[in-house]
């Protein structure tokens, strides 16, 4: 594995450039063989999961649900809090940040994106409770792939681009994650359920989120400042892929059930009407018959 490891830091050395060693010796980054196995574990879970449910009555886990997504609210808050600070006292360039800044500002944004990086394993708990509560149909393509390459893009960012630019796709994910994190805690308490109207906005928010990064990603191919180019088209690439998911998501969700709704309508109408006809008829019969009598 060491072998595989050395081969891998070369292949990309030889893409990206010099791997940076301002992260060296912290937790997961050293060596990309723990985030792999990792991955692999997750998607054995995924696999077999569902699988060893299948005839098992399906867990509640609304108590640990609750202190799951409140704890990755706060989490997301820290962290988006961390960044922004950081990237304003660094006097970080919105249009364009070498990696290489202010070193207090930089060292501040490296540690709150290593626990933006380690977030992404703590998220494969959401897929955890879909399995133990059954909701298999919530395992869609979308939601592993989005879970599998934010883990292991991290890895590689967290070892070549640690700082700069890269602060502000997660700070602004960070925010969005505010936003779902604290509607799945309260979704987790029944009597809550009725009165959280923003479930649909959240697709809504990510998709601007992937647009706005484009964006600010854009602005560093035109403005270069020495970040590296082929991060920043990797990135809109990766961005493109989220916003054809994200959005096949929400026509899936909710356009079409707006849609199906409608139908239901039309032919209730249809049925009321016919209802009434029927009735009518009866009631005329009726009438006719008590005055054929």
């Amino acid at each position: 594995m060491e072998a595989v490891n050395n081969k891998l830091n070369t292949y990309m050395e030889s893409w990206l450039g010099p791997r940076d060693q301002r992260a060296t010796g912290w937790l997961l980054l050293d060596n990309y063989t723990p985030t792999f196995a990792l991955t692999v574990m997750y998607l054995l879970i995924v696999w077999m999961g569902p699988k060893y449910m299948q005839h098992r009555q399906p867990y509640s886990c609304r108590g640990f649900m609750v202190l799951y997504n409140l704890g990755l609210t706060l989490l997301s808050l820290y962290m988006f809090y961390e960044l922004v600070t950081a990237a304003w006292s660094g006097g970080y360039n919105w249009y364009c940040q070498d990696i290489r800044g202010a070193p207090q500002a930089d060292n501040k944004v490296m540690k709150a994106l290593w626990w933006y990086y380690f977030s992404k394993l703590i998220e494969f708990m959401d897929t955890f409770f879909f399995i133990l509560r059954k909701n298999n149909h919530q395992i869609t393509f979308l939601h592993v792939y989005h879970h599998v390459s934010m883990l292991n893009i991290w890895w590689f960012v967290m070892n070549w681009i640690p700082s700069g630019h890269t602060f502000y796709g997660a700070a602004i994910n960070c925010f969005v994650h505010v936003v779902m994190y604290s509607y799945y805690g309260l979704s987790a308490i029944p009597g809550l359920r009725p009165y959280l109207w923003w479930k649909r906005y959240i697709t809504q928010l990510q998709l601007v989120q992937f647009f706005s990064t484009i964006f600010h990603t854009w602005c560093a191919t035109a403005w270069p400042c020495g970040f590296p180019i082929r991060w920043l088209y990797f990135l809109i690439s990766y961005m493109l892929t989220l916003i054809l998911l994200f959005s096949n998501f929400y026509i899936q969700t909710y356009n079409k059930r707006n849609s199906s709704r409608q139908k239901e309508h039309q032919n209730g109408s249809t049925v009321s009407r016919n209802g009434q006809a029927k009735k009518t008829s009866q009631e005329n019969s009726s009438q006719q018959k008590i005055r054929l009598d």
